[in-house]
C-alpha cells in the first residue's frame, strides 16, 4: 500500500472523557508509532465533520456513528469499534464492500480481571447480602467461608473469561469452563460446549457470564436456568443485559435464594424507575467494570496503530468480527 493513510475518529461526547481519543491521546500514539508520522488524522464529534472526512477517509475509528454510509465513503476499507461489543452494529450490511469491522476486545485486560476478581469475593463474602442490611440499618452477622475449593462456572472463556480463570485457578477454585469450540485453556479445569449448560448450573458456586451477546444468546440465563443454580449461589454479569433475564433474576434475589453483581443493563442509563435499584442481595455497578479511566482510550489506539502497520503490509488485521459469529 503507498500513499498516507486517512483515519477519521469520531468521538461521542455523551460516553464521557474515559473514551475521548482526545488530541493529546492522538499524539501520543502517534509518537509511540513514527512509522506513521504521514498518517492523516482527523477527529470528529457527534457527526460534525463525519460526512465530509467519510469521502477521503480509509480507517473509521469510533462507537456510534451514522452508519448510512453507502457510497459516502468509497475509500473506507475498515472500521475499528471503540468496544468490545459490537451487537448494536448488527448486521453489517452497512459496511463497505470489502471492508472489515474489528473490536477491542482485550484491550480491558487487567482492569476486567481485577473486576471479576472482586466480584467474585464480594459474593464468596456475602456483600450483597451486607448491603441490603445496611441500607436497612438493620445488625445482622452475615458469616461465609473460604472461596478455597469452591466451583466457578465461566460462561464465554474469551479474553475477560479466559482472564478471570487465571485468578480464580489462583485462589484455589475449582473453574468450570464454556466456549463454542470447547478448545482447553490453561486456567480452565473442565471445558465444555454450551449445550452442557443446564447440566453444570446445579454445581456452580458462582456462575460468571463474559460471553458476548448475539442472538443465541439472548437470555442464555432464564428462569429455567436460574431455578437450576443451587441455594446460595451467586451470579455476575460482566457482559450484556440481554444474557439474563433479569425479571427472573430478581424473584430469586427477592426469595434470598440468589445473590447477583451486574454491570450491564437495557436501558442504559438505568432509570430510576427501574425495580432493580430496589432489589435485595444485589449489587450494581453502572456499566463501569473494566474501562480503565486513564489507558483504556490509549490502549484501543495503540490497537488501532499496531493494525494500521498490519493493513499497510497486507496482513490480517487483529479482532476482525466474524458476521456470523456476531463478535
Amino acid at each position: 500500500m503507498s500513499g498516507p493513510l486517512h483515519l477519521h475518529i469520531e468521538n461521542n461526547r455523551a460516553l464521557g472523557p474515559v473514551f475521548e481519543a482526545t488530541s493529546d491521546r492522538v499524539a501520543a500514539a502517534r509518537a509511540a508509532h513514527p512509522a506513521f508520522a504521514d498518517l492523516h488524522i482527523t477527529v470528529g464529534y457527534d457527526g460534525d465533520i463525519f460526512g465530509r472526512e467519510m469521502q477521503t477517509a480509509d480507517v473509521l475509528m469510533g462507537w456510534r456513528f451514522d452508519k448510512d454510509i453507502a457510497g459516502r465513503a468509497p475509500k473506507l476499507r475498515w472500521v475499528h469499534a471503540h468496544g468490545a461489543g459490537v451487537n448494536h452494529l448488527m448486521p453489517l450490511d452497512w459496511l463497505p464492500r470489502g471492508a472489515v469491522l474489528t473490536n477491542s476486545r482485550g484491550v480491558h485486560g487487567e482492569k476486567a480481571d481485577e473486576y471479576t476478581l472482586m466480584a467474585l469475593l464480594m459474593l464468596n463474602n456475602r456483600l450483597p447480602e451486607s448491603a441490603t442490611h445496611q441500607r436497612n440499618a438493620r445488625w445482622e452477622q452475615v458469616f461465609s467461608s473460604s472461596i478455597i475449593g469452591k466451583t466457578v462456572l465461566i460462561i464465554g472463556v474469551g479474553h475477560i473469561g479466559g482472564g478471570a480463570a487465571k485468578w480464580a485457578q489462583a485462589l484455589g477454585m475449582h473453574v468450570v469452563g464454556i466456549r463454542r469450540s470447547g478448545e482447553p485453556h490453561p486456567h480452565v479445569h473442565e471445558m465444555h460446549t454450551p449445550d452442557a449448560l443446564r447440566g453444570l448450573l446445579h454445581r456452580a458456586d458462582f456462575v460468571l457470564m463474559t460471553t458476548p451477546s448475539t442472538a443465541a444468546t439472548r437470555h442464555l440465563i432464564g428462569r429455567d436456568e436460574l431455578a437450576m443454580m443451587k441455594d446460595g449461589a451467586g451470579l455476575v454479569n460482566y457482559s450484556r443485559a440481554d444474557l439474563v433475564d433479569y425479571e427472573a433474576l430478581g424473584e430469586e434475589l427477592k426469595r434470598g435464594r440468589l445473590s447477583a453483581v451486574l454491570d450491564v443493563f437495557d436501558p442504559e442509563p438505568l432509570p430510576s424507575s427501574s425495580p432493580l435499584w430496589g432489589l435485595p442481595n444485589l449489587i450494581i455497578t453502572p456499566h463501569c467494570s473494566s474501562d480503565d479511566a486513564e489507558q483504556y482510550t490509549p490502549k484501543t489506539l495503540d490497537l488501532v496503530f499496531r493494525n494500521l502497520a498490519r493493513l499497510r503490509d497486507g496482513v490480517p488485521l487483529l479482532n476482525v468480527v466474524d458476521p456470523a459469529l456476531q463478535y
